[in-house]
């Protein structure tokens, strides 16, 4: 097997919580070294139960500063200075108070690739403000795209927004490699949860550009073809995605309702959602006489997409979840999600390691990197500088 595509990269992480450490999983996962500098107390995700800190930090060492004390400030530069990426999630304008802000950085490490991911990016009159997934779903309109049309507003049930925003990121830190390696020079990434947010309203965001049609909440009702909505079996729920004429001809026929397709209702796409409502009448009693294994059975044959609608449990038990090796076995009973792109050819993203206890990593990132004496260490940790490995 090939060395996976980042094995002479070198991150520098100090950011916490998930959009940002998301992104450096996503490096590690692909080979890089990633060096994760958390507070003496650690990442704040580590009080959240181990659940939200072991899904995105996996593959990183980790070492604990007080970014107070000047030699705590010291090192982290020292370390900025051997590194590729640095990634940070502060309130903007805080990392100057160490000298660890870009400017400064890039002037002795000038190859630097600097990403900083902030709730409103670094301009705007939003700028200082702290902005979380929830805030930014709020604010983006999200909100307003989730749930039952006559329920509040809903956040989606997972922080999209910062899963996107690593992602996002990750994508820009592999752009700006790219180019240094033409230009030699690193550069600044000042990625926004907000512009993130925005950004994934995609069509609907699209529609009111075009149409000044601001779209609403239909809960698990696709708003773009019919009928793309949940229904329920004998035995559980179903969703379906019937996104052309003769996916729905041949749906009719698979469920005995050839007079569909002419009633003039239901004649087209266009005309189903205009009339989504009674045509949902019409499916509904017909998916709720037949079990989901049958209606999978049917579906399938008929090639029309259908899927049973399953909790997380069932997810990981299906037997594509197994097929795909989409879960991690990182020894003893840690099982991690696994990276998608496990599955490149030459280069698959794999773990390098389990996610790391607090500080773990001091001796080797320290001693090793930074040529740091055990003595010096010991001083370090003495003197609360450095967090003593757990």
């Amino acid at each position: 097997m090939a060395s996976q595509p980042l094995s002479d990269i070198t991150v520098l992480d100090l950011s916490r919580v998930l959009a940002a450490p998301f992104a450096g999983q996503m490096l590690s996962d692909l080979g890089a070294e990633v060096i994760k500098v958390e507070a003496l107390g650690g990442d704040d995700t580590r009080t959240w139960g181990t659940h939200y800190f072991r899904a995105i930090n996996r593959g990183k060492k980790s070492i604990a500063v007080n970014l107070k004390d000047p030699r705590g400030q010291a090192i982290v530069r020292q370390l900025a200075l051997k590194s590729d990426v640095l990634l940070e999630n502060y309130k903007v304008g805080d990392l100057a108070r160490y000298g660890l802000d870009h400017p400064t950085l890039a002037k002795d490490n000038p190859g630097l690739i600097y990403l900083s991911v902030t709730g409103f990016g670094q301009t705007g009159p939003r700028a200082t403000q702290p902005g979380y997934d929830t805030i930014i779903q709020g604010m983006t309109g999200i909100m307003t795209l989730c749930g039952e049309s006559d329920r509040p507003p809903a956040r989606a049930g997972l922080p999209m927004v910062d899963i996107m925003s690593g992602m996002v990121g990750a994508v820009g830190i592999l752009s700006a490699l790219h180019e240094r390696a033409r230009s030699g020079l690193g550069q600044y990434i000042d990625l926004s949860l907000f512009d993130v947010g925005m950004m994934m309203l995609v069509d609907a965001g699209q529609d009111y550009l075009d149409h000044d049609h601001v779209q609403s909440r239909m809960g698990g009702i696709n708003r773009n073809f019919s009928p793309g909505q949940p229904f329920q079996s004998t035995d559980g729920w179903v969703t379906l995605a019937v996104a052309t004429d003769d996916q729905f001809r041949r749906m009719c026929q698979a469920m005995n309702l050839d007079i569909l397709p002419d009633d003039l209702r239901f004649v087209d796409n266009a005309a189903r959602v205009k009339n989504r409502a009674e045509l949902s009448a019409v499916l509904a009693p017909c998916f709720a006489k037949v079990s989901t294994q049958e209606l999978e059975d049917m579906f399938k044959a008929a090639k029309v997409p259908l899927s049973p609608i399953f909790d997380i449990a069932e997810a990981f038990a299906e037997q594509q979840s197994a097929a795909r090796n989409l879960i991690w076995n990182m020894g003893g009973a840690m099982r991690l999600i696994a990276n998608p792109l496990q599955h490149m050819s030459r280069t698959p993203a794999r773990p390098a390691a389990p996610p790391p206890e607090l500080g773990q990593d001091a001796h080797s990132v320290l001693c090793d990197n930074l040529k740091l004496s055990p003595d010096e260490l010991a001083t370090l940790i003495a003197d609360g500088v450095i967090g003593k490995p757990d």
